[in-house]
């Protein structure tokens, strides 16, 4: 019988699984945009979360439920790296055309557009990387929410509050606890690739605002 620690464990890697985080992302984003910076309408609200969602979640997880089917991968948490190279090019595709939506067609803040740009870039060295060592897809997706968090309070010129802070530094650790609950990762794959996703969704605009 599991223990509640282990079933604390899966209910986190499912509310956190990767490809979810990026929704989460943007809503928060909008959300954020519209309460400090300026009035945004709905339909570019729900246009920026509707395609985020289809592009980096539905179209991925419509690809792994076929490599499914098939046999390719034998479950949606693809805990076998040797499995993750096909998933994971779906999911850059995703990734690349959701970059585009926000870029190109919605004309998003600057600090929103390389967000999205540093999480594409997170997931093709997620999937590089993993074809030697199985660096956290989880803890690259979160780590990505937290420093295009940071991104976001650079553009608006505002610091995080302190209780900010210790949420997503509380929730980071919940989730490195659910992966190694699980036994999918070891401490250095989950530090990595919390990271590797900060580093690429943070250091894009601090580099662009500071370097200019």
């Amino acid at each position: 019988m599991s223990s509640f620690a282990d079933i604390a464990a899966k209910i986190l890697s499912v509310v956190f699984y990767p490809l979810f985080v990026p929704t989460y992302g943007i809503a928060l984003f909008c959300y954020a945009y519209a309460h400090h910076v300026a009035y945004m309408p709905v339909i570019w609200t729900v246009i920026a979360i509707a395609g985020t969602f289809v592009m980096t979640c539905l179209l991925p997880i419509s690809a792994i439920w076929i490599l499914m089917r098939r046999g390719v991968v034998k479950d949606m948490q693809i805990d076998n790296p040797r499995e993750r190279t096909l998933p994971y090019l779906y999911t850059i595709l995703g990734f690349g055309f959701w970059a585009y939506l926000l870029i190109a067609i919605l004309h998003v803040p600057l600090y929103i557009g390389l967000v999205s740009v540093g999480g594409t870039v997170a997931i093709s060295l997620v999937s590089i990387i993993n074809r030697w060592w199985k660096i956290s897809a989880h803890l690259t997706g979160f780590g990505g929410l937290v420093g295009g968090l940071l991104s976001y309070c650079i553009g608006i010129g505002a610091i995080p509050t302190w209780s900010a802070l210790s949420w997503w530094l509380g929730v980071s650790l919940l989730i490195m606890f659910a992966r190694l609950r699980l036994n999918a990762h070891t401490s250095a794959q989950v530090c990595a690739g919390w990271l590797l996703g900060m580093a690429c969704t943070f250091l894009p605009y601090y580099i662009a605002s500071y370097g200019a």
